[in-house]
Parts: structure tokens; C-alpha cells; sequence
């Protein structure tokens, strides 16, 4: 028997509708895909029909979001990717996501703060753990997070130096025919840690920590040998380190020191991606006490909108690089 279709009006009374549509009616489009209906927007009301089960939970979904919207916050499409997904306390937690500043930027003089419920618990993860792995997809913000709660620390006097590193690896090129000496071949592989540095802190400030040993930025391949003692390390791209690379940076960690390794288990550059650490690592180190491992969805990408979709589009991709394969979706 055919379920009758019924209607909600709900009031937008006070809320502003930019926070919650989102630009170009962009959250209301995904909600629309997800629940297969058009929801229509009529003044300060949100007019949402369908069968009984289906409106129930639309309307919660939508009261969840205006809920957010009403305290100022604007709703990002990874928010109500978190919503349509559902669980308990979603709503709080995206909710509270200003209260959490990891850093203050001088440069864009604005706090930066976790976009998504997962990016909290990164945060958090962070604070207390020694070492932290976040793994994910381009665009979760795994790396700016690092360096944000790495100027973060040495700022409140928790650290006295901050080791930002990434493995250097020739996917297309041959690091010898590149032009320029050694430190000019390097920086096309750490100019997105720059980027984020400059970012936060700007040029002039990022050159004088450079300058006074506070900050350092090399290939990971410098950390032979060393101890890493009253210092925040993070370790980028870490899919692209071997496995004996990846113990080597783990085991230089020294008294009051962190770590955090960031990477996507999808985006091997290496020969044989079978040698990536950071493949094995979640293996071999899942069950150690102090050691916390944070995985992100194509749900907590806050770049454009597109790349969300991009994302889950290759992730179809068959090992091996074949064809798609085929979606239920």
C-alpha cells in the first residue's frame, strides 16, 4: 500500500538563510540528492513533504541544521554530510566546533578552528596524545591542523622547536634534471608546509624562526640520527615513506616531545606500494598504549564542494589502476 504523503513547515524565523542553504543553495541541494525530494523555501519557512518515515527523518535532519544556523554558524556541506549520516550528539558537536580556536593566524587575523566533527576529535586527539596519526583524503585539513597546533604549542611554551618534514620522492621526475642545487630541487616537495606557514604566521615571521633553529622544514631524510628532544614533529604525504623510513621518524622522538603523521593511503608515490609505512603502520601499531589513529572521510573534505565527489569517484578505482568499478549509487 502506498504510503500517503504528508507536510512540515518549519520556521526560519531569526536564523539567516545564507548560514544554512549555503552559498548557491548548496546544503540544500546535497539534503534534496540524499532524500531524492525537492524541499521548498518560502519566505522564513522550509515546506518539506513525503511519506510518513522519510519526513520524519527529514525533518530532523532539517531542525538539526537550522538548530546550528540559529547560532550563528554557518552550515558547511561537511556538516550535513555528518547529519545525513546520523548518530548521537552530531548536532552538539558541530554545534561547538567555534569554541575549539587551535590557533590564532596574525596573517588572516582570524582564529583557526576544526571544520568538521572529525576534525575535533583530531584536536583533541592531539591534546592528549604523544603521537597522532590522521589519515585521509586531500582536503581534511590533516596538514594545516598539524602545523596550527604545532605553532599552537611552541607558543604556549610547551615546546621549544617545531620539525616539519616530508619524504622526497620522484614521481615523474628525476630529482637530478631538475634545475637549481639541492635546496632548490627540495622546495617544490615542501612548499605546501611553507604555504600553510605563510598562511598562519606570514613570510617575514616563518624566515626569522627558520633563521634562530626554532623552526626547521626538511626532506625526512635529514632526521637520521638525530633526537627530537622538547619538539613538535609532524611528518607529511607519509604514505610516500618506507617502512624503515617511517620507524626511523617515530623512533626520534626524545623527552616532552609530539608527533603527528598525516598522509592518504591512496596517494602512493612509491615504487612498490606495498613499502609504504604508513600502509603497515595501522597493523603494527593499532594497539599500542599512547598512540591514537584518526581516519577521515570524503565527508570532513572542507575544500570545494567538487572535490568531495572527485574523491569518491577514484575511489572506485580497482587496485592495480582499472576501470571504475561499478556503483549501486
Amino acid at each position: 500500500m502506498k504510503q500517503k504523503s504528508r507536510k512540515r513547515v518549519l520556521s526560519l524565523a531569526g536564523v539567516d538563510a545564507l548560514n544554512l542553504l549555503g552559498v548557491g543553495d548548496r546544503n540544500l541541494k546535497l539534503i534534496e540528492e540524499h532524500f531524492e525530494r525537492d524541499i521548498v523555501v518560502r519566505g522564513d519557512e522550509i515546506i518539506i513533504t513525503g511519506p510518513n518515515r522519510r519526513l520524519e527523518e527529514l525533518t530532523s535532519v532539517m531542525q538539526t541544521l537550522i538548530s546550528i544556523a540559529a547560532g550563528g554558524r554557518m552550515v558547511t556541506e561537511g556538516d550535513v554530510l555528518t547529519v545525513l549520516r546520523g548518530g548521537e550528539g552530531k548536532a552538539e558537536k558541530i554545534g561547538s566546533l567555534d569554541d575549539t580556536v587551535v590557533y590564532y593566524s596574525t596573517v588572516r587575523r582570524r582564529s583557526i578552528v576544526p571544520r568538521s566533527v572529525r576534525q575535533k576529535e583530531y584536536v583533541t586527539g592531539v591534546a592528549e596524545y604523544d603521537i597522532v596519526f590522521a589519515i585521509g583524503p586531500a582536503g581534511t585539513g590533516k596538514t594545516y591542523l598539524a602545523i596550527a597546533m604545532a605553532l599552537a604549542a611552541l607558543k604556549r611554551g610547551e615546546i621549544e622547536k617545531i620539525f616539519l618534514s616530508r619524504p622526497v620522492v620522484e614521481a615523474g621526475e628525476n630529482l637530478g634534471f631538475l634545475p637549481g642545487d639541492l635546496q632548490e630541487k627540495i622546495d617544490p616537495y615542501i612548499r605546501p608546509i611553507f604555504d600553510a606557514l605563510h598562511d598562519m604566521i606570514g613570510r617575514e615571521k616563518t624566515q626569522r624562526m627558520i633563521d634562530t633553529g626554532v623552526l626547521e622544514i626538511a626532506p625526512l631524510a635529514y632526521m637520521r640520527g638525530r633526537t627530537l628532544n622538547n619538539a613538535f614533529a609532524v611528518l607529511d604525504e607519509a604514505q610516500n615513506s618506507t617502512i624503515m623510513q617511517m620507524k626511523m621518524f617515530l623512533t626520534r622522538l626524545g623527552v616532552n616531545s609530539k608527533a603527528i603523521v598525516t598522509g592518504d593511503i591512496t596517494q602512493i608515490d612509491l615504487a612498490d606500494p606495498s613499502r609504504s609505512g604508513l600502509v603497515v603502520v595501522s597493523e603494527l601499531l593499532g594497539d599500542v598504549e599512547g598512540i591514537e589513529f584518526v581516519w577521515f572521510g570524503e565527508e570532513d573534505v572542507v575544500r570545494h564542494s567538487l572535490v568531495k565527489r572527485i574523491i569518491k569517484a577514484f575511489s572506485r578505482i580497482r587496485p592495480g589502476g582499472g576501470e571504475p568499478e561499478a556503483s549501486d549509487e
